[in-house]
């Protein structure tokens, strides 16, 4: 090292107490980041005070000004001082109540950093007291105002001038400030918040329905392309929309998760969402969602980030397999239960109870097979490949609705097809969501009449959707492979003690764990059908203890026995060019509509669309 970056000793500099406005400043680094987390614990103290109506103004993105206005119960005069002190609050008065706090706020920390950091008045009025009283840093004073509370902030981070240097710009520290007032108004919908940026409306959410609130706050799509969700488990009760594969997005900008009213970004409820949407998204595609998870305060700790951003759940795979199964079921519905809403109105929804929990949990997006590293490498080919379908192998197993395979001959006779009249009067009957088959176009596309109008399908995708749940369907409980020579790796130490704390994890999962020895573990038996599959043993066992400690569940053995059912189901599917008969077409309406996940093929694009009467006499300006 050179001589000069070598550091002089220094004599021992002498331990002394800090102030208390240092410390309210070094607090404030880790609760004020910016405008926005001002706003944000302000209107929190609102919501917490039992305000029906917020009011925000801004001035150059609320780094020059902040006020937040309700009409809360207010603060009586002789706690004024105490509002500005820290490890000052109404909230909590022992650990009992921390350890089950319900409120927003309950730290005692947010206006004292506030204040530390910037010029702050605090004017309120009690519904009893005859007038209001404003307290700043010249003392408490008599003011003018209304039932309710009144903070404004001014000039922020004058008192720290390198924070400031962190902001940027007006617009987009208001953006930020926008979306902060999002969040919290979709968890309260029968409050008014009103945002007003340098005297001009920015926002106005009128208290409303919690569905008006958020088809308000949702971008317009997502009205026409949710299903609504609701379900419940012992001391569990979630609710909310979740938006169709189909109307994903490129950014995760739209992504609610509320637990008891707050606004968090939790691993393990993102894990769970990312893992129910897995097998229907593109990799990189991000679902549209808003949901609230009601939890017994007790079972939950609040209390782990200064911006209460962030929480821990006494039992996490309790709750990770709770909402991912719950979000399963709501988005797992065969095609024409709701028709793809791009292009019209959504369907009502179908109760999150008439379907089953799927017994398999999806893959997750990334993946292949195991390489050695730690890192995942997509196959180049599977060894399990089976030749595309016979016509009459197609119609075996894939006969319709009206037929049963063990009723379909080897040699079936030209009188045994229905007509098209048959199948018309068929769709009509039985009010077949995808109508009944008409013809088919350059090889790809079905076309089909119902009710609405047109129906376009992908046959290739959606024969592929309807094969892959058909053999997710029955490889569930294959046999267990012993493998003839186990196999034996070195694991650290930190891997050997998440080994003894999650090993009862294995077994459901189809695979046998054992230790052997010091630091050693052996995998001696994995299901049948990832025997078939090259993986290293240790990447394998080390990625699913990963899983069990982040998240308490891990999909990653559904995942790898899903890349080879999606390969098959590929392979095994009808394809483009190929001339269908009506017989073929109805069969693959009919196993679409029977399909969960049929709206799209495996990789999460849309197997079919509508265009209804309306659409086509658009095209053509009828009635104009």
């Amino acid at each position: 090292m050179s001589e000069e970056l070598q550091r002089e000793p220094t004599a021992p500099r002498k331990i002394q107490e800090l102030s208390d406005r240092l410390i309210s400043q070094i607090a404030a680094g880790e609760v004020i980041e910016r405008p926005a987390s001002v706003v944000k614990e302000l209107v929190e103290n609102s919501l917490d005070a039992g305000a029906t109506d917020v009011e925000i103004r801004l001035e150059e993105g609320g780094i020059k000004r902040i006020v937040v206005a309700d009409n809360g119960c207010g603060i009586p005069k002789e706690d004024l001082p105490l509002a500005l002190k820290r490890h000052a609050t109404s909230k909590i008065r022992t650990l009992t109540d921390l350890e089950s706090v319900a409120s927003f706020g309950f730290r005692g920390e947010a206006l004292a950093s506030i204040d530390s950091v910037a010029d702050v008045t605090i004017t309120s009025r009690t519904a009893e007291a005859e007038e209001a009283w404003a307290i700043s840093r010249d003392g408490i004073v008599p003011a003018a105002g209304q039932k309710g509370t009144r903070i404004e902030v001014k000039d922020l981070f004058y008192l720290t001038p390198a924070r400031r240097k962190f902001l940027k710009s007006a617009a987009t520290e208001t953006a930020h400030i926008l979306a902060q007032v999002e969040r919290m108004a979709l968890a309260n919908p029968s409050v008014r918040f009103r945002v007003f940026t340098n005297a001009r409306a920015s926002l106005h959410l009128p208290a409303q329905p919690t569905a008006e609130r958020v088809f308000a706050v949702m971008p317009a799509e997502f009205k026409d392309a949710c299903r609504s969700l609701e379900a419940d488990a012992p001391g569990l009760h979630l609710e909310g929309w979740v938006g169709l594969p189909t109307a994903a997005r490129s950014r995760a900008d739209k992504q609610f998760f509320f637990v008891n009213g707050r606004f968090i970004r939790d691993r393990v409820l993102q894990h769970a969402v990312k893992t129910a949407y897995a097998d229907v998204l593109h990799v990189q595609a991000q679902p549209m969602f808003v949901l609230s998870l009601s939890i017994n305060p007790s079972r939950v700790d609040v209390n782990v980030h200064p911006q209460k951003s962030e929480v821990r759940f006494r039992d996490s795979q309790l709750v990770h397999s709770f909402v991912s199964s719950a979000i399963m079921r709501t988005i797992a519905h065969g095609a024409g239960d709701q028709a793809p809403v791009s292009m019209h109105e959504s369907q009502p929804d179908e109760p999150i109870q008439a379907r089953p929990i799927p017994a398999a949990m999806p893959p997750r997006p990334t993946g292949g097979t195991f390489a050695s590293g730690g890192h995942f490498e997509r196959s180049a080919s599977s060894s399990v490949a089976p030749k595309p379908l016979t016509e009459q192998q197609w119609l075996n197993l894939y006969g319709g609705s009206h037929t049963s395979p063990s009723s379909v001959s080897s040699n079936p006779s030209p009188s045994s097809k229905p007509s098209f009249a048959d199948l018309l009067s068929q769709a009509t009957a039985h009010n077949q969501p995808l109508g009944r088959p008409i013809a088919q176009i350059a090889g790809i596309y079905v076309l089909a009449e119902n009710s609405q109008g047109l129906v376009i399908v992908d046959m290739h995708a959606a024969h592929e959707r309807v094969t892959y749940e058909k053999l997710k369907a029955t490889s569930v409980g294959t046999d267990i492979t012993q493998l003839l020579v186990p196999t034996v790796f070195k694991v650290s130490d930190e891997t050997m003690a998440l080994f003894e704390e999650h090993k009862e994890k294995f077994a459901p999962l189809g695979l046998e764990v054992t230790a052997a020895g010091e630091n050693s573990l052996t995998l001696r038996a994995l299901p049948a059908i990832l025997a078939r599959g090259k993986f290293d043993a240790a990447d394998l066992v080390t990625h699913l203890l990963e899983d069990f400690a982040r998240f308490g569940d891990s999909a990653l053995t559904e995942q790898l026995r899903n890349e080879c059912l999606a390969t098959m189901a590929c392979h095994g599917s009808v394809r483009a060019h190929r001339e269908l008969t009506l017989q073929e077409m109805d069969a693959l309406l009919r196993e679409m509509e029977r399909t969960d996940r049929a709206d799209q093929c495996n990789h999460g694009r849309p197997t079919w669309t509508q265009l209804t009467l309306a659409d086509l006499d658009k095209l053509f300006m009828r009635g104009k």
